[in-house]
């Protein structure tokens, strides 16, 4: 069974504690090796995939807080050239972004052709936070859903591939992180206290999330939920899937225009 099938999100999607655990007993040292290898391949496809200047590509990563977001840019996607890729982070919205619809920052920074882009949480938070602090109410969230998936469908139907991943941890690997935060001096700088507030909505957040992933996948646009309580397995599912889909598209270099054949340089 590929990865792709092991953790494509199904109709009754349950978010347990205890599916957030590494299902590989493969050794941590030779995960690491094989997540760099699966690393370097897509660099090399990404190099293709730019050459093209067809397909685009978009990676959307969501997860609870500490779940490995930034670890997975890092680990998945270090090795690609920054010309024809990039990541966005999106954060609470501006002023302005809230005077507009709460698709209109998201539309702006999707992949053109050729392109990877990898969105560090995403359009989802507007169906995830705010269900979750009332800003929404459920009418609303439907609708919102409702949005999603024509936006998604849209993106496909012009011609880019649609990758999501749920990044799953489990409750007590969260506390983890979050103390190591605090107490490693290397990691003091990721710390933030939002992230106390918002574990306090533990059990509204694995609802939200359930339900976001259940309608809003799709086979254009399909859900993954990734265990993530291994850092490690989490890349190699990850890189994995990836490096699956931009192999299937059989990607070359373009043949030079015919028209240039004849030229020569002096």
């Amino acid at each position: 069974m590929s990865h792709a099938e092991q953790y494509r999100a199904l109709s009754g999607l349950q978010l347990l504690d205890s599916a957030a655990a590494a299902t590989s007993k493969l050794a941590k040292a030779e995960a690491k090796l094989q997540v760099q290898e699966l690393a370097r391949q897509i660099a090399e496809l990404q190099n293709l995939f730019a050459a093209q200047h067809g397909p685009k590509l978009l990676i959307v990563l969501q997860g609870m807080d500490t779940s490995g977001k930034d670890g997975t840019v890092k680990g998945v996607f270090g090795e690609i050239h920054p010309l024809g890729a990039r990541t966005v982070a999106f954060k609470a919205p501006s002023a302005s972004e809230k005077d507009h619809d709460f698709l209109w920052r998201i539309h702006q920074n999707v992949p053109a052709k050729g392109e990877i882009v990898i969105f560090n949480r995403s359009h989802y938070e507007d169906v995830l936070i705010s269900k979750v602090h009332g800003w929404i109410d459920e009418a609303e969230c439907q609708r919102r859903y409702a949005h999603i998936r024509e936006f998604e469908r849209m993106l496909s139907e012009t011609g880019t591939i649609v990758l999501k991943f749920f990044l799953h941890i489990s409750k007590a690997e969260q506390k983890l992180r979050i103390e190591e935060r605090l107490r490693d001096p290397d990691k003091q700088w990721k710390f933030d206290p939002q992230d106390i507030a918002e574990r306090a909505h533990w059990d509204a957040y694995q609802q939200a999330y359930t339900q976001a992933i259940v309608n809003t996948d799709s086979i254009t646009a399909p859900w993954y939920v990734i265990p993530a309580d291994s850092k490690t397995q989490r890349n190699l599912a990850i890189a994995s899937i990836v490096l699956d889909k931009l192999e299937s598209l059989q990607l070359s270099y373009p043949a030079l225009n015919p028209a240039y054949t004849s030229i020569q340089v002096v």
